[in-house]
């Protein structure tokens, strides 16, 4: 009993010292990035206000959410609180300027996160559907995967496509280095990642899992995480080189060893240093290699950074 309350004496202490880090590293060296105060006027429609003649698959910073179909999982004030990464349905997300959904399901086409489920995948359909009739020239990427320790849905490669079809932009590297405007009327870049069945190859409608890659370390230190995320994008090719997108997640996991098992206040270490990881991607200089930057809870500040970091590469400021 002592050496667990020892223990758990120890791991705060590491959290305090790490959130105390991040704080300090904000002080000394700012928030400051090319663009960093371009607040977009319609963040519903942000790429169209860029411009979509003048903006290249590869140039943007897209905004993502993390575990993004969990706004009403399990039971409030119970279960919930464990599982819950956002708490906006998958529409008003989009509206808010996320452009990468990361959606999780099961074999009976529920969405889940790890053994909790919540609705039909159905939902994001309808969702997507409804923001991408809503708007003209706003390009998506959504990313449907088997979670771990569930069976792929039967034949659900035919059914994404029979729900997005329409929308599909095909699966071909010339993509990246195509305008948004090249690439109309379609609309939705769809990574498709089941456990068994066969994966998407070239010139499919859906894209393969090695087309969205990252470096997921499981910790609940920010700083921990914050530094592991600069090294491996720092190992990545500028995104003009590559066929791939690239996905830093600014997020932090509760952990089984740490009283605090809410989602919320873990993921709320490093949720605020969006800008500061940003700012430090250009002090070691990584910044080209910026693609995709997640979070949970995602808010307007989060798609802000994002947009303007779009902005200043679109104008050739960064």
């Amino acid at each position: 009993m002592g050496s667990q309350v020892s223990k758990q004496v120890e791991r705060r202490k590491s959290i305090r010292t790490e959130k105390k880090a991040l704080e300090e590293l904000r002080q000394n060296a700012g928030q400051d990035f090319p663009c960093s105060d371009y607040r977009p006027p319609d963040r519903k429609n942000w790429m169209s206000n860029l411009g979509s003649e003048r903006t290249r698959v590869n140039q943007i910073i897209w905004p993502g959410t993390h575990d993004s179909a969990t706004n009403v999982i399990g039971i409030p004030f119970i279960t919930r609180p464990f599982a819950q990464c956002q708490s906006l349905s998958i529409y008003e997300q989009l509206a808010l300027g996320t452009r990468l959904l990361d959606i999780r399901i099961q074999e009976n086409r529920l969405v889940c996160h790890g053994i909790l489920s919540t609705y039909s995948v159905d939902v994001v359909f309808a969702d997507i559907k409804k923001f991408l009739a809503e708007t003209l020239s706003e390009i998506i990427i959504v990313e449907i995967r088997t979670e771990f320790g569930h069976e792929d849905p039967p034949d659900f490669d035919k059914y994404i496509v029979e729900q997005l079809g329409e929308y599909l932009i095909h699966n071909d590297d010339r993509v990246f280095e195509k305008t948004i405007a090249e690439l109309l009327p379609k609309r939705v870049i769809c990574i498709w990642k089941p456990r068994k069945s066969p994966a998407p190859k070239a010139g499919d409608p859906l894209w393969g899992g090695g087309y969205l890659k990252d470096n997921w370390i499981d910790t609940d230190l920010p700083s921990t995480k914050f530094e592991s995320n600069l090294k491996f994008l720092s190992e990545q090719p500028p995104v003009t080189k590559r066929k791939y997108f690239y996905r830093v997640e600014n997020t932090v996991t509760p952990k089984a060893d740490n009283p605090i098992l809410c989602v919320k206040p873990v993921t709320r270490r490093i949720r605020k240093f969006a800008r500061l990881f940003i700012n430090q991607s250009f002090a070691k200089g990584v910044a080209d290699r910026l693609q995709v930057l997640s979070t949970d809870f995602i808010d307007d500040d989060f798609v802000d950074a994002c947009v303007g970091l779009t902005s200043a590469r679109i104008d050739g400021k960064a």
